[in-house]
């Protein structure tokens, strides 16, 4: 139950030994979210659409969660190094109850919504429908997965990475174990179709659930969740939101960029929205990595913080970008020597091929100043410096990349997007770098 740990052990063997178990899971879990698409694939061409159309309102509700999640773990880690545990008790707890409350509010919106929100994009009845089922399941177990988003953050916060790993496998195993059973009808199952996928996705989300209260209950952590906690305070409520509030906004980010992309780019070509589609993809392993070092390095911060270990706080920082930038290296070199091969996974028309291979190529320019604004954003966030990194997340995703695609391609065609990227990631890592030596290095 100590965490001293965290402000003895040397930085860089600490950073990787807490980075490494959540890189792992996060690409497993980036790898289930590719089978499960798979399997729905395989029921008609219709049903992958409706699971298509769902995803943005499944993202928001994960956003959501995911977002005030972090807000928790932030505050939580503060706290502990701050030797103030009745505190640190608190925010876990309040944190956990306000948690619960927005899933359950996001559920209820989006059972609600999903069939008119589906009609706004389809007039086919067959996939609204299937959408709207699959809605009204999944989102029947948007409040067990905000507690379960709450436990992997308040178990990370207190350096058990392991088994915040270990409860995202369980969790991730289960649904893709059960996919193919419920969906199709193997063996005593019956045959449920895209409700099957909905089932599998909740049954998932509780296996990981239960794995953490199993975990918190016989191999306790040095932070507890009691009811006579969940009293609110202003100032504490205060400082979940003010971290929570902009993390959501920055993972919501990305569904939008995507959105204004795919606009400019269909206007030349189906073709160019694939290869956006199939970078977007493949970048997912990239910077999930990135973001799994980021997870690693957040509490460390937050907790050196607390403890006020400010040196230590930037020599964490420091390792962490050393290794997202080692990880930018390899995907730039991947894609600078094989675009060809890497698109090819998506698609065998040569066209495709060739435009995919040209995107790859210029968009990977600027994966390497991506690690700069990618390791800051991170560090803020577990600084508790919410609106500072939101900051960076606007420039990255909305206020720079979006004018920039859109008049470069009157310039350059669709090729003025590709371009777009490495600008945007050059110029935001040296606004990133500025907001760096301010509030990290001052």
């Amino acid at each position: 139950m100590n965490q001293n740990f965290m402000k003895e052990k040397p930085v860089m063997p600490l950073v990787i030994s807490m980075a490494l178990p959540m890189t792992f899971s996060m690409l497993v879990n980036a790898l289930y979210n590719i089978i499960d698409s798979y399997f729905v694939a395989r029921i008609s061409e219709d049903a992958m659409t409706a699971l298509s159309l769902v995803f943005p309102l499944q993202n928001l509700v994960n956003a959501v969660v995911i977002g005030f999640a972090i807000g928790i773990n932030a505050t939580i880690a503060y706290f502990l190094g701050a030797q103030k545990q009745n505190t640190a008790d608190k925010a876990a707890s309040l944190g956990t109850l306000f948690n619960m409350i927005h899933g359950l509010i996001l559920a209820v919106v989006c059972i609600a919504a999903a069939a008119p929100f589906l009609a706004m994009f389809t007039d086919k009845r067959s996939i609204i429908d299937m959408g709207a089922a699959y809605a009204q399941i999944v989102f029947l177990f948007a409040v067990p997965n905000a507690a379960g988003l709450c436990f992997e953050k308040i178990f990370q916060s207190a350096g058990r990475m392991k088994t915040s790993m270990l409860c995202m496998l369980i969790g991730c195993v289960t649904n893709i174990i059960l996919d193919p059973f419920m969906i199709f009808g193997i063996g005593f199952f019956p045959e449920m179709g895209i409700r099957g996928a909905a089932i599998a996705t909740g049954i998932g989300q509780m296996a990981s659930l239960v794995s953490y209260l199993l975990f918190y209950f016989f191999k306790p952590i040095p932070v507890k969740i009691r009811w006579k906690d969940m009293k609110p305070e202003a100032e504490l409520s205060r400082k979940m939101y003010s971290i929570g509030v902009p993390a959501t906004l920055s993972i919501a980010l990305p569904s939008v960029q995507v959105s204004a992309l795919n606009a400019i780019l269909a206007v030349y070509s189906a073709s160019y929205v694939l290869v956006l589609g199939a970078y977007f993809k493949l970048q997912t392993f990239l910077y999930l990595t990135g973001n799994g070092v980021v997870q690693g390095m957040r509490p460390l911060i937050g907790y050196n913080y607390g403890a006020g270990e400010s040196k230590r706080v930037r020599e964490i920082f420091r390792s962490a970008l050393v290794l997202i930038a080692g990880v930018m290296v390899i995907g730039t070199i991947l894609c600078m020597a094989v675009p060809q091969t890497l698109i090819g996974l998506f698609t065998s028309n040569p066209e495709t091929i060739q435009f995919g291979k040209e995107a790859l190529r210029l968009i990977s320019i600027g994966f390497i100043a991506s690690s700069v604004s990618v390791t800051v954003s991170g560090a803020l966030e577990g600084l508790g410096k919410g609106k500072e990194s939101l900051v960076i997340s606007v420039l990255r995703y909305i206020a720079v990349i979006l004018p920039l695609a859109f008049i470069l391609s009157k310039i350059l065609g669709a090729a003025g997007v590709w371009h777009a990227f490495w600008i945007t990631e050059v110029v935001v890592a040296g606004i990133s770098y500025v907001i760096c030596k301010k509030e990290i290095f001052q």
